[in-house]
């Protein structure tokens, strides 16, 4: 019974108070002289690789038994996962923290969209609101960087955000529709795993390397990997067989309020007057969201 009713929302939670932290661990990872690319390509590599024993153990006759067509889409949505990772951590070299996890955050315009017109899933009309709400909120976050909310290009940055949202909506929307298929080990072990290949062959592509670095970015590496991905990403992951993507969506934008609280606390990034309307807006527009579903699914 709970987990027809409050134990999604209870995971869900979760997740989002733990990918939190993702910001703050990447930008010290950048401040100690880590390319962006390779901070993703790390995080994703450690996490597949402690994946792999569990997943083999506990799991390793259903992937045998995986249809050719889910390794397919398996394999985009860790593209669009590798993508909206280069992206978005890229972004936080030149926008603040509060603006990046902001607009990469807007993804639930992207994903509710989609879920209307491809796949015509019936949002109720209070989730659409909490979408408009949220973008509103979001919008009012990445509108600060004008007025002195920091960073050595906020353009840039803020456009490396929106197209990293654009990725990820991928990666949720995929995996709405394989979660049906696949328990939660096999479809993270893939996603993961095939993110990490896709961005291992960006970075040496791009010239880079993970060897050399120094001994606390990869304590900030395998932090981002148990925290964030394996225990953030896959709450998400868990959630999205029993919420819609749409919802899961809306919930993550509570993370940029996270974010630039600790960026206030460690790196002295001051929160702009925008910022904090912008983040009281937003989570409105995720309760109002969150109780639209509630009530859809009360029946």
């Amino acid at each position: 019974m709970i987990r027809s009713t409050a134990l999604p929302y209870i995971v869900l939670l979760a997740g989002v108070l733990i990918v939190s932290t993702a910001a703050i661990m990447i930008t010290h990872a950048i401040r100690l002289g880590v390319q962006p690319l390779t901070i993703a390509a790390g995080r994703l590599l450690f996490a597949a690789a402690i994946l792999t024993p569990i997943v083999w153990w506990r799991a390793g006759g259903e992937l045998r038994e995986i249809r050719r067509r889910d390794w397919l889409w398996a394999f985009g949505s860790g593209v669009c996962l590798a993508l909206h990772f280069a992206a978005w951590i890229s972004s936080l070299a030149y926008t603040s923290v509060a603006s990046s996890t902001a607009l990469v955050a807007t993804n639930p315009m992207f994903v509710a969209l989609a879920s209307w017109l491809v796949f015509r899933e019936r949002l109720p009309v209070g989730t659409w609101l909490g979408v408009l709400l949220t973008l509103l909120g979001s919008a009012c976050i990445g509108l600060s960087d004008h007025s002195g909310g920091g960073g050595s290009n906020p353009l840039l940055g803020d456009g490396l955000a929106l197209l990293g949202a654009a990725a990820v909506s991928g990666y949720f929307l995929m995996g709405r529709r394989l979660r049906v298929r696949l328990s939660l080990l096999p479809y993270i072990w893939i996603v993961y795993g095939s993110a990490a290949l896709v961005l291992l062959v960006w970075v040496g592509l791009a010239g880079q390397s993970l060897l050399g670095l120094p001994s606390l970015a990869y304590l900030l590496l395998l932090g981002l990997a148990i925290g964030p991905q394996l225990l953030g990403h896959t709450a998400f992951n868990w959630a999205i067989k029993y919420l819609s993507a749409t919802l899961v969506t809306i919930a993550i934008l509570g993370e940029p309020v996270g974010s630039a609280l600790l960026a206030l606390l460690i790196f002295r990034q001051p929160l702009q007057p925008l910022q904090l309307m912008g983040g009281a807006i937003l989570l409105g527009g995720i309760a109002t969201a969150t109780l639209a579903e509630s009530r859809a699914r009360r029946p």
